[in-house]
């Protein structure tokens, strides 16, 4: 009976304590978060490990822990990294590495040139199966052999001594050293992995970066730490939180409440935010080279096999109404403010090479794509299959787009298209197998260069290409221009005529270019940007 009574005492303690006075839940789980970066993860982290990481978000975290030869800056350029500079042989393909002396993994160990030649070697045995390792190590000398289990090492990367690290390339490829900005060429501790194999805990994330990986609660939570031992000095916060929310009304939520720091906007939110006073002038928008789009897959849906099927649904899709009114709803704020999101009439983006605001796209025209239909064999839409377009989850303006482009099918051809939304890591898995026949989705630079949207999404061998898109003359331009070197003009010639094939083609239809609206608290500073996203927070203060 005393045990008892005792308990109820401790708790009416504690309920004076903390159930009384000024503070509300938003200030109570703040408490203690003063030097904590928060922001939200829209989709469980589909990895821990730099060489299978495919999405950006997972990409955003891995980079605060581990770190490449090389990285962007905000000019966008590619600048040294734990390599201190790079030589180029006249014969334009061996590429001589110089590392900084004394760079140390988080463990205390200090990197040395055997250490990148055991990681992009470990990216490249097949047995380990990256999903990325074919879309940026494919470059380098005796990628091919090596991936095909007939050589045992990759003959393009050799070690010279303790700090000197040799890459030599296949071919003379002006995009040579954008590919290894990737997160597969980045630098992991062989003594805290098991025997190679794929990291799955935090504790085998020992990199170099600025951030130590703390803890990780799948489906929950990231925790990242400083690391007060960097190169470059200890970052200014102590630590990152990256919370998985993946509703995104709870994410709005969670930043009004003050629980977040920063998180990304979807657009149907946008209006009421621009008109609240509070929040207005903590919104941010910023273009990234990444398009989304509409992919139709040549070989698993059979009507897309024919290219006046294709033709008919890219004529369908009115791509300025979605943007217009399903996007941004012609709000004047969202215009004053430069927030509008740019309608997508190439597949290459303003910021990367060869972008061209007149490309060869097909318009929009619902009497045409009814008589291609009809000529197909399918009028009114009559005698298709059954079609599901399919898209991601945690993200709405994905979800919006997908149902709009559904409805504009129904209206305008009498098609009956159903929309399906699938987990992130499954719809990755769907869409790696090829087993998507429909879907919205969006593809990112990883390097500014057409041969990273053309050649790498839609030649025949591009690793990327999901929807079995094939063309012989595409392929032949796109190849030619991958390996041309010294001629710049004559090169983004060659890729115009590519791009211009494949619009007209409509495998890929474009809808928009991605324009993200971020909400920051006003306690960030020192947030560093490039066109891909917001750089490592190595300057990131809070107040």
């Amino acid at each position: 009976m005393r045990r008892f009574s005792a308990t109820i005492l401790f708790a009416l303690i504690l309920l004076a304590i903390f159930g009384c006075g000024k503070g509300n839940f938003s200030e109570r789980s703040s408490a203690g978060k003063q030097n904590i970066f928060r922001y939200p993860i829209s989709t469980d982290m589909t990895t821990l490990d730099p060489a299978k990481v495919q999405d950006g978000d997972t990409i955003d975290a891995i980079q605060q822990v581990f770190e490449g030869l090389v990285k962007w800056d905000e000019k966008n350029q590619v600048v040294p990294n734990i390599a201190e500079k790079w030589d180029v042989a006249k014969d334009g393909r061996t590429y001589t590495f110089t590392l900084h002396q004394g760079v140390k993994f988080h463990n205390g160990r200090e990197v040395t040139a055997d250490d990148f030649k055991y990681s992009i070697e470990r990216a490249a045995n097949p047995d380990f199966s990256s999903p990325t390792a074919g879309d940026y190590l494919f470059a380098i000398d005796g990628f091919a052999d090596r991936w095909a289990k007939k050589a045992t090492e990759l003959k393009g990367v050799k070690v010279i001594d303790k700090y000197h690290l040799v890459i030599v390339a296949d071919k003379p490829r002006p995009y040579f050293l954008g590919l290894l900005t990737y997160p597969d060429s980045y630098v992991v501790c062989k003594e805290a992995l098991n025997n190679g194999g794929e990291i799955q805990k935090v504790e085998q994330m020992v990199g170099t970066g600025p951030y130590k990986a703390e803890s990780f609660q799948p489906d929950q939570l990231l925790v990242l730490a400083a690391n007060k031992d960097y190169r470059d000095g200890a970052p200014k916060i102590d630590k990152i939180e990256r919370t998985i929310i993946k509703d995104p009304q709870t994410r709005l939520n969670k930043f009004k409440s003050g629980e977040l720091d920063l998180t990304r906007i979807e657009r149907q939110d946008l209006p009421g935010l621009l008109a609240d006073p509070k929040f207005k002038d903590q919104i941010h928008f910023f273009e990234r080279p990444a398009l989304y789009y509409v992919g139709l897959n040549c070989k698993s849906y059979a009507p897309f096999k024919d290219r006046n099927v294709r033709r008919a649904f890219a004529m369908a899709i009115d791509s300025e109404k979605l943007v217009n009114e399903t996007l941004d709803g012609k709000n004047p704020d969202i215009q004053r403010l430069n927030g509008v999101t740019p309608i997508a009439h190439s597949i290459l983006p303003p910021s990367v090479l060869g972008f061209r605001a007149d490309a060869k796209y097909i318009p929009f025209n619902v009497a045409e794509a009814k008589r291609l239909l009809a000529a197909a064999g399918y009028p009114d839409g009559k005698n298709l299959p059954p079609l599901v377009i399919y898209h991601r989850d945690g993200q709405a303006d994905v979800k919006l787009v997908a149902e709009a482009v559904a409805t504009q099918l129904r209206q305008n051809l009498g098609i009956d298209c159903k929309t399906q939304m699938l987990l992130w890591a499954a719809y990755l898995d769907k869409h790696n197998k090829k087993e998507l026949d429909f879907f919205h989705m969006r593809w990112s630079a990883d390097y500014l260069d057409p041969q990273n949207f053309l050649s790498l999404l839609l030649s025949t061998t591009g690793v990327e290409n999901r929807i079995n898109y094939s063309n012989p003359e595409f392929d032949a331009l796109c190849a030619k221009g991958d390996t041309m070197v010294g001629n710049d003009a004559e090169r983004l010639k060659l890729y115009a005529q590519a791009e211009d094939i494949v619009l007209q083609d409509a495998p890929f239809v474009p809808i928009y270019i991605e324009k993200d609206a971020e909400l920051i608290s006003p306690r960030v500073h020192g947030l560093r940007e490039s066109v891909f996203g917001h750089l490592p927070h190595t300057t990131v203060s809070l107040e």
